[in-house]
């Protein structure tokens, strides 16, 4: 009889034209970052960001990240003797993602730190860490974002500012005061109203206590949970107000935050969101009654920009992983990257990178100088900042699914990691208002202050005469603003984000760079999928420039 059966220590086949392991490589080793680093002010952090950088590429970070992903956090209600905790619990993954990005200063740091360009540090932060996952990435964004909100009311200001802009990390539910670090969330929307939050139920009750209330009601989408202190919108007797609730009483008792459930969400998965309840939920008035909106905005521009840089991370994070690939696989006789039509495809997308890398720090710099009394750059961010949201986030999912693409098959199993950006990257267009919130609210600044649009106008300007695709471009949109509608809000800001877009690289970019990006973003010479670049297009350089390690 013969035997079928392999025999034992031998293989059917070796293993060959696989890429190795991409980590350990160099999360700051993009050009594009660094000369924005430097160009926006903040070139004194050069070293810490390249250090950081290493760090967010190494195997134990990006094995952090694999493992935070694969161990969901869990809801636990009740303890074993039935009293009601309302926690959420993390893999230690979790935590170690968590304590390096709170003490890199990638939550509240810069607020308390008075070097000029400290916010574009922390942009710069969020561009290499996130190398690693995005889902820590929600907690620290509105931990820095709670802070112009909660300046509002100086008396709780005082107390617990130091606290949020610390660099300690101490995840246990206790009396704030009594941490040497906090993490804030924010509790806005509801389920019958969403981004419309006006229509808010949740009722607010002032107590005899000056400045103090309760709560009754609930949030349908309540991101980190387990935060010390939270920013909530409710209805108090002079209508919509924001008010301040932390989790843990002076006291020591646990304020009323049940935690109906966790949501199970497309992507996004390591980090909890919730359901909250509030039931005498007491909570401090942040700013005055019926200012709600207008105390909580600056929070969502935070916000809004960190949807952009975590947009412009997941780009640049899928075309490393594409690159990697395609410089170790080859096909029908020669290497994926040597074959002209791959490289078409890398180069459009490193060009879409470069994009939106370049924006989102001129926007941090635009927040930097903002927070330190330029006028003009206030007016710059309001309109550029809304911008940039709707588009650079609007790219990133079509952007995902190429990068996957060039790793064929093996970018579709779980286990390359693509997956798992791919499921993230619609987020960012949904958090802090879909594209539709953010193309009105652009309307709504051109109509009500005058200077964003000249403040936009002025920057634009800064390019006039360089390139005529730009002139042209710039003459349009001029045109497009004397006649747009609400129907034609989402085409209108589309425009400006690439004549903005095109702007910077025209200033900023090597020559290969900004002629590609303004003949096809801007000149029609492009088809309506990335690797559509014109046979002019200079792809080497472009791919030169994009790839770490050369193409």
């Amino acid at each position: 009889m013969v035997s079928t059966s392999t025999p034992q220590g031998h293989a059917t086949h070796d293993v060959t034209n696989q890429a190795p392991p991409l980590a350990p490589y160099d999360a700051s080793d993009d050009p594009v970052l660094l000369e924005g680093l430097r160009r926006e002010g903040a070139g004194w952090a050069e070293e810490d960001i390249r250090r950081l950088g290493l760090r967010a590429g190494s195997a134990e970070a990006q094995e952090w990240a694999d493992l935070a992903n694969r161990h969901e956090p869990e809801l636990r209600t009740h303890d074993r003797y039935g009293n009601r905790i309302d926690e959420v619990d993390f893999h230690p993954s979790w935590h170690h993602l968590m304590r390096t990005a709170v003490a890199e200063g990638l939550a509240g740091a810069p607020w308390a730190d008075a070097r000029p360009g400290a916010h574009v540090v922390r942009t710069a932060g969020g561009l290499v860490w996130g190398h690693t996952e995005a889902g820590h990435g929600c907690p620290t964004s509105m931990t820095y974002a709670a802070i112009p909100a909660l300046r509002r009311q100086p008396e709780l200001a005082k107390v617990y500012e130091p606290l949020l802009t610390g660099r300690e990390y101490e995840p246990a539910l206790a009396v704030p005061t009594e941490k040497r670090g906090l993490l804030a969330g924010m509790g806005m929307t509801e389920k019958q109203g969403g981004s419309d939050v006006r229509t808010n139920t949740t009722v607010a009750t002032p107590t005899a206590e000056p400045g103090v209330y309760t709560l009754r009601g609930h949030k349908w989408f309540t991101s980190a949970p387990m935060c010390d202190v939270f920013l909530v919108l409710a209805q108090a007797p002079e209508g919509l107000s924001c008010f301040f609730v932390p989790r843990v009483l002076p006291d020591g008792s646990r304020n009323a935050f049940r935690i109906q459930r966790l949501k199970e969400k497309l992507g996004n998965r390591s980090n909890a969101s919730s359901e909250p309840e509030f039931d005498g939920t007491v909570a401090w008035l942040v700013g005055p009654e019926g200012h709600g909106v207008k105390t909580i905005i600056e929070m969502v521009n935070c916000t809004r920009l960190d949807c952009v840089m975590m947009s412009a991370t997941l780009m640049r994070k899928t075309l490393v992983e594409a690159g990697h690939h395609v410089r170790h696989r080859s096909a029908f006789g020669a290497r994926l990257v040597d074959q002209p039509l791959m490289r078409n495809v890398l180069a459009d997308l490193a060009l879409e990178s470069e994009a939106a890398t370049t924006l989102t720090l001129r926007l941090a710099g635009a927040a930097d100088r903002a927070v330190r009394g330029d006028a003009g750059e206030a007016s710059f961010r309001r309109i550029a900042t809304a911008v940039g949201k709707y588009w650079v986030t609007k790219r990133g999912p079509a952007f995902t699914a190429e990068a996957l693409e060039c790793l064929g098959g093996n970018g579709y199993v779980e286990e390359s990691g693509m997956p798992r950006h791919y499921r993230e990257a619609p987020l960012l267009s949904i958090w802090e208002g879909s594209g539709n919130v953010n193309a009105l609210d652009v309307l709504r600044a051109l109509r009500r202050d005058r200077a964003t649009a000249e403040a936009l106008f002025g920057e634009l300007a800064l390019a006039e005469g360089t390139d005529a695709r730009l002139d042209a471009a710039v003459a349009r949109l001029k045109q497009l603003l004397t006649t747009v509608s609400e129907a034609g809000a989402r085409r209108l800001v589309e425009h400006m984000a690439l004549t903005l877009q095109a702007s910077l690289l025209v200033r900023h970019a090597p020559a290969a760079v900004a002629d590609a990006f303004c003949a096809t973003r801007l000149g029609g010479d492009w088809g309506h999928a990335f690797g559509t670049l014109p046979d002019a297009a200079d792809l080497g350089t472009i791919l030169e420039r994009a790839l770490p390690g050369g193409n």
